[in-house]
């Protein structure tokens, strides 16, 4: 470990002294001051810890949970300060001999230098500027010896305090005011610095330390810490609790595998989004954000990752300008409005609770994405798969997306193009079911559904595909289609099976065999001319026949 040089201390690459075990153990590169900690013969400051009383900070009083954390450092939030802010203004105050405007519950941080040899004589330390100070909230104060090589070699904040304006002569302090709530995690902060390991193990205490640790810049602590949290068990509340971490917090490398292993978590327990529509709809920003971010989200269609949005967004922000913030900055990023049906992305243009410009562009993006062939838009998908918002990049939705070519003249008609993996279809033995998103035709609804049936003569399991009408009452509707599908080498669509129907709601109507051969040959891997890249690219046209009463 390098240490920097400090007056009076000078460590060499070889130099090994200390007591026997200064060192963990061989396969450690840290080692362990701890025989050094507050001990005059191997310090060379004095660190005058100033506590507020409990009564100056309305969060000081004890916790025993993650919830009474979370709630006292709710309490908390509006005093708290970068200490590196503070001392940045210190280092000003002297030059300028300014007088600190200074609110109860910061931290502050002088450094004196004593005229005298007696290193615990404090007397005829000059003042930093701060003589206006009040203390009149400082309940007891701590002292400390403490060795600054040490503490500057994990902290540069330390570090940073320790080399300022300092002199070549002269004994030295520094006095630290803290909130009686923070001293606990203060001291356990010391005590890594020194000895590489802490004594806390609660979740409220580690969290207390990590916040401490990002304050005084002790990155190895924050990693230590982190790792612990990760090894405790995860629940919504903590999980909840460490994406709303301040930003300084999350934004550290050492933090990362904590909040994602949190995000993992919420959006593993909330996979399918209809298990606990209560505790989803209670959720935070940052953990409806971390559930939304999964592709294996169990949902019917995007559109409905839309609906949900939006409920949750009406029920959390009750002011339009907020939502409508919220929805354009943060959620907006995480609907995949490329898979949305071209339905839903008309009410998109037209809903009030995004911004008209905002709407247009999604929309328009999402259109132009639909319109591009199908291995342009998965080279598009994966160059964007690496990224966190992952717009372009298929969900496992319930109901498969499809999409749809509309013509209103000379007779209504519409050509559908439905795609499927190969694992899907391998997925469907022996008797599984796939349906399509829904589409529209003539002002009706339909669905395709691809099956794996036994074909009723020689009783072997086989690819099937239906036609559907959802349930609109009982009206007749009279519908030409045509199924096709498209194989290799030509890659060509051909034709597989037409006819005519008449739907009333909820009928449906296919071809049990689609391809005319067993589901062994539909799906074996050599000399497959069915998919195409591991993609089965089915068609379906409609064309409105007749409409009749029954």
């Amino acid at each position: 470990m390098d240490l920097p040089e400090l007056p009076g201390f000078k460590f060499g690459a070889g130099d090994m002294f200390g007591p026997p075990g200064l060192y963990l153990d061989s396969s450690s590169s840290e080692p362990d001051f701890g025989f050094a900690f507050n001990d005059r013969n191997f310090s060379d400051r004095l660190l005058r810890i100033e506590i507020m009383a409990p009564g100056s900070n309305p969060g000081a009083e004890g916790f025993g949970s993650i919830s009474d954390w979370a709630r006292r450092r709710k309490r908390r939030r509006e005093e708290s300060v970068n200490v590196s802010d503070v001392l940045a203004g210190a280092e000003e105050q002297v030059l300028t001999n300014e007088k600190p405007d200074m609110d109860e519950g910061e931290a502050m941080i002088q450094e004196a230098f004593a005229g005298s040899d007696d290193e615990d004589d404090v007397t005829n330390a000059p003042n930093w500027g701060f003589e206006s100070f009040d203390y009149s909230g400082v309940e007891r104060v701590r002292e400390l010896h403490i060795s600054s090589p040490i503490l500057a070699a994990k902290s540069p904040f330390f570090y940073k305090l320790f080399s300022n304006g300092m002199l070549e002569s002269g004994q030295r302090h520094a006095t630290l005011l803290i909130n009686a709530s923070e001293e606990a995690a203060f001291m356990e902060l010391l005590n890594f610095i020194y000895t590489n390991t802490v004594s806390v193990t609660t979740a409220p205490a580690l969290l207390d330390l990590l916040m401490a640790a990002d304050k005084f810049e002790v990155a190895s602590c924050m990693r230590y810490c982190s790792r612990l949290l990760r090894d405790q068990p995860m629940t919504t509340e903590s999980a909840l609790l460490y994406l709303d971490l301040p930003s300084t917090v999350i934004v550290a490398a050492s933090v990362q595998p904590l909040t994602d292993s949190a995000k993992k978590f919420l959006a593993a327990r909330h996979k399918d989004i209809t298990k606990f529509p209560e505790e989803f709809m209670s959720l935070t920003l940052a953990g409806i954000e971390a559930v939304l971010s999964s592709d294996d989200l169990e949902v019917a269609s995007e559109d409905a990752v839309y609906d949900l949005v939006l409920k949750w967004a009406r029920a959390r922000y009750s002011s339009l300008e907020v939502r409508r913030e919220i929805l354009g900055s943060r959620l907006a990023r995480s609907i995949r409005f490329p898979f949305m049906t071209c339905r839903k992305l008309r009410k998109v243009l037209t809903c009030s609770d995004f911004d008209h410009e905002l709407a247009s562009k999604l929309a328009l993006e999402a259109l132009f994405f639909k319109t591009e062939a199908p291995h342009k838009q998965r080279s598009l998908a994966a160059e964007e798969s690496a990224s966190e918002h992952r717009r372009l990049v298929e969900r496992a939705y319930k109901y498969r997306p499809v999409k749809v070519l509309e013509f209103e003249h000379p007779m209504p008609h519409c050509v559908v193009y439905l795609d499927l993996k190969r694992e899907e279809c391998i997925g469907l033995f022996p008797s599984g079911r796939i349906f399509s998103q829904a589409f529209h035709l003539g002002g009706q609804g339909f669905f395709l559904s691809a099956h794996c049936n036994l074909d009723q003569q020689s009783s072997d399991h086989c690819f099937g595909l239906f036609l559907g009408m959802q349930e609109k009452g009982s009206m007749g509707f009279g519908v030409d289609y045509e199924f096709s599908a498209r194989s290799s080498p030509s890659e060509e669509f051909k034709s597989k099976y037409k006819g005519n129907y008449t739907f009333t709601g909820g009928k449906a109507i296919g071809y049990r065999n689609l391809f005319g051969i067993p589901w062994t040959s539909f799906v074996e891997e050599e000399d497959n001319v069915n998919f195409i890249n591991g993609i089965l690219h089915l068609k379906a046209e409609l064309t409105v026949r007749r409409s009749t009463d029954p």
